[in-house]
């Protein structure tokens, strides 16, 4: 079957010296493995700036459910960005946030709410001037909303927040995954924060540090198999 679908470039990996799959969420298909001929070439309509992480794209597809890898017919980048290529704090967010993507969007069931906070989120990464060391901490807390593991705010002001239920609580849980009362107190506030109003936050580094390390926990902890994450560790360089 052949369809028009926008999607969202999440990982890519080369196959051979003149191919490449890349994995997509579409907002037709929800993800998809792409294989992808002579980029760069000459006379291809592909080009390597089509797969930069969370590229959107406009995507014509041949598209055979079932199949493990599909076919692309034409591809047009639906948001040519005008500064994540070049400012290397949001080039870093982009290539940590599209590998959380990876390692977290696994259904290929499309979900259209879910790709149009994940389009809405990309560009307003590429456009906001302030705030953007704390994007990724909102990001990521907005996202577990469609992933079905949002925290649950209703004692918002106890000390501590247990990272296996989600929940905050007045005393110490009974394991060991919880946050602390002054990096709940920030949990907090990033719950409440929004892409306009995220430079309101004022977090030292290792506050940003202590919270993204209890987002990520808390990802772990809710998402089976989820490990592996090497984009971490450069992006928390990057910060220091």
């Amino acid at each position: 079957m052949q369809a028009k679908t926008t999607g969202i470039v999440i990982h890519s990996i080369k196959y051979s010296d003149s191919s490449t799959i890349v994995t997509v969420y579409t907002r037709q298909f929800g993800r998809v493995s792409y294989m992808v001929h002579g980029v760069n070439k000459k006379r291809s309509v592909f080009r390597a700036a089509f797969l930069q992480p969370l590229s959107i794209l406009e995507l014509d597809v041949i598209h055979s459910p079932g199949k493990e890898i599909q076919r692309i017919k034409d591809i047009q980048l639906e948001h040519p960005f005008i500064d994540i290529p070049y400012n290397p704090v949001k080039n870093a967010l982009a290539l940590f946030l599209s590998e959380m993507l990876f390692r977290t969007l696994r259904q290929t069931e499309p979900d259209d709410n879910l790709f149009l906070f994940l389009e809405n989120s990309i560009k307003q990464l590429d456009f906001c001037e302030k705030g953007i060391p704390n994007f990724h901490l909102v990001f990521l807390l907005k996202l577990t909303r469609y992933l079905g593991f949002e925290p649950n705010k209703e004692e918002e002001n106890g000390k501590y927040f247990d990272l296996m239920n989600g929940v905050f609580l007045k005393d110490k849980p009974l394991h060991v995954h919880f946050l602390l009362p002054e990096t709940t107190t920030d949990f907090a506030g990033l719950l409440d924060a929004d892409y306009s109003s995220m430079d309101s936050m004022i977090l030292s580094r290792n506050k940003r540090t202590n919270l993204l390390n209890s987002i990520v926990e808390y990802y772990r902890l809710h998402i089976p198999e989820f490990h592996g994450l090497h984009s971490l560790a450069v992006l928390q360089s990057l910060f220091d």
